[in-house]
C-alpha cells in the first residue's frame, strides 16, 4: 500500500468533493441517509457552501480517491458530529478509516469541542467495529436513517474528548 495522504478540502475542491461523495453514495447506497439522485442535482455553490460549512477530508493514495469523512457542529450542544464516512471497498481493513476518523477527531479537539458523535447504520458490524476500536460507544439512541424510510435505522455512537 503507498502512502495515505488525508487533506481537508477548500470551497475551490468542490469538484473533487462532489466526485467522491457521488462515489460513496452510489457504493454504500444503504449507509447513508441521502442518495445519489439527491447529491446529483446539487449546483456548484451548494457544494462549495459546505466545504466552507463543515471540515471534509479526503483520503488519497497514490492520487487515487480512496475515502472520505466529515466533521460537524453537532445538534448535541459543545460536541461535533462524525459524517460522511466512506472508504472504498478494496481499501477497507487497511487503515483509511482509522486515518479519517483521526483527522475528524483532531479537528474536532483543535476547535474545542468535548464530544465527537456519529451515527451507525444498523446491521454495519464493520463500522461499528472501527469507531469501537477508536473509543467510540453507543449511546442508546437509534433513529430513522431517512425520512420515508423508518424501517432503516441507525444507532448513534459518542466519543468524549481530552
Amino acid at each position: 500500500m503507498g502512502e495515505v495522504l488525508i487533506r481537508r478540502l477548500a470551497a475551490s475542491d468542490w469538484a473533487a468533493f462532489r466526485e467522491a461523495r457521488l462515489r460513496a453514495l452510489r457504493e454504500a447506497p444503504d449507509a447513508f441517509g441521502s442518495t445519489a439522485a439527491d447529491a446529483e442535482r446539487l449546483r456548484e455553490d451548494e457544494w462549495r457552501r459546505r466545504l466552507v460549512d463543515r471540515a471534509i477530508f479526503l483520503a488519497e493514495i497514490a492520487g487515487h480517491v480512496v475515502g472520505l469523512a466529515a466533521g460537524i457542529k453537532a445538534d448535541h450542544p459543545g460536541d461535533a458530529e462524525l459524517i460522511s464516512m466512506w472508504v472504498e471497498p478494496a481499501w477497507r481493513g487497511r487503515g483509511v478509516g482509522h486515518r479519517l476518523v483521526d483527522a475528524v477527531l483532531s479537528w474536532a479537539a483543535g476547535e474545542g469541542f468535548g464530544g465527537v458523535r456519529l451515527w451507525v447504520a444498523q446491521g454495519n458490524a464493520r463500522a461499528e467495529r472501527l469507531y469501537a476500536r477508536q473509543g467510540f460507544a453507543r449511546t442508546g439512541e437509534v433513529q430513522p436513517m431517512a425520512a420515508g424510510a423508518p424501517e432503516r435505522l441507525e444507532f448513534e455512537m459518542l466519543r468524549r474528548l481530552g
